[in-house]
């Protein structure tokens, strides 16, 4: 069907062949550039990824969780705080640090 510049259908196909090419280079971007995996099942297999960062200490709060952090970050340790689903709070440090963070860390 040409497209005469008097019908005014252009007005209404231009849009939709938009849309309809965003949606395929999303779904080819995601296709090409995913990680592979399935994160549902990650998580229902070994709990929530932290990436580099290793979980060294658990605990109730918030300020209990900053309290620690401090007591890293005197030691030279460089930490993070993450809340699990629960409300409980993770200490997270790096590979390298997470001896010496768990021998920083009182017991129970």
């Amino acid at each position: 069907m040409p497209l005469d510049a008097g019908n005014g259908s252009h007005y209404v196909l231009g849009p939709i062949v938009a849309v309809v090419v965003v949606c395929v280079l999303a779904g080819l971007s995601k296709w090409i550039f995913g990680s592979g995996r399935n994160r549902t099942a990650a998580a229902r297999a070994g709990g929530a990824d932290h990436g580099l960062l290793r979980p060294v200490a658990e605990l109730p709060d918030r300020a209990a969780g900053a309290e620690l952090r401090a007591v890293l970050s005197d030691a030279g340790i460089r930490s993070t705080l993450g809340v699990r689903r629960d409300g409980r709070v993770q200490v997270l440090v790096f590979p390298s640090d997470e001896d010496r963070a768990r021998r920083l860390v009182p017991p129970g």
